[in-house]
């Protein structure tokens, strides 16, 4: 962090808020979505040190972390591989209704999130997309088709014709088949995995407790937390 930086000096009167505790500050406002000025009373120092830290160190976990995210293959391996949109809510921003998910009945971003099949590991995240829109526009325009375009993917009906393996749609006026009836609910047991995964995400509440910054701050709040995630599971 201190080299990706170019040095970190202070030209002799010392921080408020040293490089260490700063980004300690940093991921525990990614952790708890804790408000800039809380944060800064924890740390002992004003919410702008805190405003100034974050827009500092923010962009730069996923870089100095980037050793430790390993491509989608490399965590597939021979596994099948789950996906599944999730809402990150947020507050509207006077945006029109692009943020209005009819589904969740909330504002928010939707974020495309793939899992193994078996060992309940993230694979990869997509970039945010706005909730208005399914997952089916979100598939491609979260760039997540290209980074799982080389494994083997099971999703929803909501992907139906995009690629992935998904279940049967019923026909109108019509009932499924028995055999294609029993697909759709192995795939639904499985594809529960998936939701785990998204949860286990989630506990980066940033990312669960209604994210309050800028809009165009949240993707690399969402790749500093991805970073995060695997960075913590790699010892």
């Amino acid at each position: 962090m201190h080299a990706r930086l170019d040095g970190w000096s202070s030209n002799g009167r010392p921080f408020a808020l040293g490089l260490f505790s700063s980004v300690v500050c940093v991921v525990a406002v990614l952790r708890e979505n804790l408000t800039q000025s809380f944060a800064g009373a924890v740390f002992g120092v004003s919410q702008s040190t805190v405003s100034r830290r974050w827009d500092l160190l923010r962009p730069l976990i996923e870089p100095v972390l980037a050793e430790f995210v390993p491509t989608p293959a490399e965590v597939a391996g021979q596994s099948s591989v789950l996906v599944d949109g999730t809402l990150i809510p947020t507050w509207d921003w006077k945006r029109g209704d692009d943020l209005y998910s009819t589904h969740h009945g909330d504002h928010g971003v939707n974020l495309q999130v793939a899992g193994t099949w078996s060992g309940h590991q993230l694979v990869a995240v997509g970039a945010p997309v706005p909730g208005a829109r399914h997952d089916a526009h979100a598939w491609h325009a979260s760039g997540m088709a290209t980074l799982l375009a080389a494994l083997d993917v099971v999703g929803d009906i909501g992907y139906l014709g995009l690629g992935p393996t998904t279940g049967t749609r019923k026909p109108p006026g019509a009932e499924l088949s028995e055999d294609r009836a029993q697909t759709n609910q192995a795939l639904s047991r499985y594809r529960a995995r998936i939701e785990h995964i998204i949860a286990h995400v989630k506990n980066w509440k940033i990312l669960s407790h209604r994210y309050r910054g800028p809009l165009d701050k949240l993707p690399e709040a969402i790749r500093a937390v991805v970073a995060l995630h695997f960075f913590r599971y790699s010892f």
